[in-house]
């Protein structure tokens, strides 16, 4: 018999199985989304014990089956639990939205360490710092490009008129193009979303940004806001279905 396999992973969601058992979704370490089932979760006392809520980092030990999509979780050892993410309402509903749309751009059994430990620092940046409408976007905006889905700012994805190209005009945003469209060319596009050239270039900012925490960045909240509905757009475009947390998350970051 093959020998667990053991990573470090984040819980992502999980649901109940029967009387007894939950299916739990984790984004891991080394082998990107593993789905497993966790027998007797609902009544383990050692093995589960506080270690399959939402937003948990642990160590997990897994296995997977014959003929089955359902990996065998064998135990759960807790690294971090994150328990202040559940202080406020407004931190439970940024990390909820960091998870949904990090699951929806996770490939499932897909490698991707740089998905993984961005998602770790950003909860951990959110459970010390609090939240703010930089730290979203910066979060967003890096989470696509690690998904390999990073959104082109810097020019028109039609003509390739440049960005910023001295004027003030009024750019679009277009999900089904994977970027920006200057005033004419988005004509073609209706579902396209305005973008002030001081929107456009907040988010250019953030996108080039290497920290996990851009101190030295300081935006207009009402700049930010503008950028809302197009990266919202362009999340739920790629994952291509609508995002449950955005309603609870748009409270806290559009009020």
């Amino acid at each position: 018999m093959r020998s667990p396999c053991v990573t470090p992973a984040i819980v992502l969601r999980s649901w109940p199985f029967g009387e007894s058992d939950k299916i739990v979704s984790f984004l891991t370490e080394r082998y990107g989304k593993v789905t497993g089932i966790a027998k007797g979760a609902k009544r383990s006392r050692r093995r589960f014990v506080n270690t399959l809520e939402l937003f948990s980092l642990v160590n997990l030990r897994f296995q997977d089956r014959p003929h089955s999509a359902l990996a065998f979780v064998h135990a759960c050892d807790p690294i971090r639990h994150f328990k202040g993410l559940t202080t406020s309402l407004e931190k439970i509903a940024y990390a909820s939205y960091f998870v949904e749309i990090t699951d929806g751009l996770a490939g499932e059994r897909e490698e991707n360490r740089r998905v993984f430990e961005h998602l770790r620092e950003g909860l951990i940046f959110l459970e010390e710092n609090g939240i703010s409408l930089s730290f979203l976007t910066f979060f967003e905006l890096k989470l696509l490009k690690f998904s390999g889905y990073q959104p082109t700012l810097e020019h028109c994805r039609r003509c390739k008129k440049k960005f910023p190209d001295g004027s003030q005009i009024l750019w679009h945003f277009s999900p089904r193009d994977g970027g920006v469209l200057c005033g004419p060319c988005s004509t073609l596009r209706k579902e396209a979303v305005p973008l002030s050239s001081e929107a456009l270039g907040v988010l250019a900012e953030l996108q080039e940004a290497n920290s996990i925490l851009p101190h030295h960045l300081a935006f207009s909240p009402a700049i930010l806001k503008e950028s809302r509905p197009a990266l919202v757009r362009f999340i739920q475009f790629q994952i291509n279905k609508e995002l449950k947390s955005v309603p609870f998350l748009e409270a806290f970051s559009c009020a």
